[in-house]
């Protein structure tokens, strides 16, 4: 990895030049919030941005996504084209892009998923620096820095951005859209600075270096039967979530009952009918026990197999929860005792 400073004014060229063989897709307006689509210049990015609504998953693995056409009589597949890209995202902030090394480890490992695969392959990934907001608590995790997982990085000095070079062809897209400069001394002093300042705004840190431990300790504990008197079982938790992959997958033929369509949309382990079988039976009844087996899966169960908890605690699940439930106050409950809020 190496260096370089862009001017915060040639933001627009960087586009520019990447919107030339490129679709360049990054943060948005959306009403009073944001959203990551596809921009035609540099104006209608908005760079400060706190958080979107829904993360940069749904650019890899759609909440809706048709996977084949086929045709009932002889069993054949009519189209199961996959995306082919080419596009750049740019202004993931750094827990949407450790998000997707974590969706990789699903997608990617032994089960090998074609669209997913094909979308991440054709999609080109430059960071962006953020400020702590008052749900996210990705410190906790260590997710509040982007080591790899990205072409460019651009980390805010005021103005310029010092700029990470991870791969070759973020190195080639970077010098042939935008001129820059080798990062002096200077630079590279002002960015270790702003990093310094970056960590000390978040709030205390969270100890969750016992939590897998508490976990399986607190399996009976009331906590959860509490939390499930207050969950509403909308699933909006898991719709904004950055690492949730849950899908269902439906068949819909046409009227002629000769072709359909498979598609696949996104599930969620809060639904009451998520762990529902033949005969009425249903693994998860209560909803205590979709929360508790949530918490369970991504702290616990994830971390079992990857060893990495499947949180990187950007704080979304907090802003979309009706009844007011965030993974913060969850875990100080289960490490430090205090009362659910």
């Amino acid at each position: 990895m190496f260096f370089r400073i862009m001017e915060k004014d040639r933001i627009g060229d960087l586009v520019a030049g990447l919107s030339t063989e490129y679709e360049v897709i990054g943060p948005v307006a959306k009403g009073h919030s944001f959203t990551f689509a596809t921009i035609d210049d540099a104006d209608q990015l908005r760079l400060d941005y706190d958080t979107t609504i829904l993360p940069p998953k749904k650019l890899f693995f759609p909440p809706e996504d048709q996977m084949m056409r086929f045709r009932v009589v002889d069993n054949e597949v009519l189209d199961d084209d996959v995306f082919a890209g080419p596009r750049v995202v740019i202004g993931l902030h750094p827990c949407d892009i450790n998000a997707l090394l974590l969706m990789d480890n699903v997608f990617l490992g032994e089960y090998e998923d074609p669209y997913y695969k094909a979308r991440r392959d054709s999609t080109l990934l430059i960071g962006l620096s953020c400020e702590p907001s008052d749900t996210c608590f990705c410190n906790a995790w260590n997710t509040d820095e982007a080591h790899w997982g990205f072409d460019l990085f651009l980390t805010d000095l005021g103005d310029a951005y010092f700029v990470s070079v991870r791969s070759a062809k973020g190195a080639e897209l970077l010098d042939r859209s935008v001129e820059t400069r080798v990062a002096a001394h200077d630079d590279t002093v002002r960015f270790q600075e702003r990093t310094r300042a970056f960590k000390r705004s978040f709030p205390e840190r969270l100890d969750t270096d016992q939590l897998p431990v508490l976990l399986d300790a607190k399996f009976d504990d009331p906590l959860w039967d509490e939390l499930g008197e207050r969950c509403l079982s909308c699933g909006a938790c898991s719709m904004v979530c950055p690492t949730c992959y849950c899908f269902d997958v439906r068949d819909d033929l046409a009227p002629d009952q000769r072709t359909g369509v498979r598609t696949r949309r996104w599930d969620s382990c809060q639904f009451s009918e998520f762990a529902a079988v033949a005969h009425g039976e249903n693994f998860r009844a209560s909803r205590g026990s979709r929360v508790k087996y949530r918490y369970y899966h991504k702290q616990w169960g994830y971390l079992s197999k990857f060893e990495r908890v499947l949180c990187v605690g950007c704080g979304r699940c907090a802003r979309a929860c009706l009844a007011g439930i965030t993974p913060r106050d969850v875990v100080a409950a289960l490490v430090e005792g205090e009362e659910i809020r």
